[in-house]
């Protein structure tokens, strides 16, 4: 008897939940198959394992100390500079060497504005150094 209840004599009012785990199933397995269509591949530049190691390998230069203080003011190993002369400087010293670069360690007071920081790094950017580290206290 389907419409029998422990009651005796009512309907069941219980609610049959059957079609709603089918249509839940089939949501699944519709997501399942979507997700990996959703992702897209990202190129990354990975360094590739070499047999032999370089011949003579070079002294590391001294690092560059660019240090930017509360009132936004940059100095480059402990003298002030402007931030309009800092790509020319940089280039200075990537014409040097540009196989061997100075690492730019950048010292940042955090009362600092960003914007200074923003163009350090963009000075940094133009003038094609690789090597760049934030120093912390």
């Amino acid at each position: 008897m389907a419409f029998a209840s422990n009651s005796g004599g009512g309907p069941m009012a219980d609610m049959n939940v059957t079609p709603l785990v089918d249509v839940m199933l089939v949501l699944l397995i519709i997501f399942m198959v979507t997700a990996p269509i959703l992702s897209y591949p990202i190129d990354i530049d990975l360094p590739q394992r070499t047999t032999n190691p370089p011949e003579n390998p070079k002294e590391p230069p001294e690092p560059i100390k660019l240090r930017i203080d509360a009132s936004g003011t940059v100095f480059w190993n402990d003298s002030p500079t402007p931030v309009t002369a800092l790509r020319s400087m940089m280039s200075s010293e990537i014409e040097r060497d540009p196989s061997n670069q100075p690492t730019l360690e950048i010292d940042m007071n955090e009362d600092a504005q960003y914007e200074v920081l923003a163009k350090v790094l963009a000075s940094a950017k133009n003038a094609d150094m690789k090597k760049i580290g934030f120093v912390k206290k």
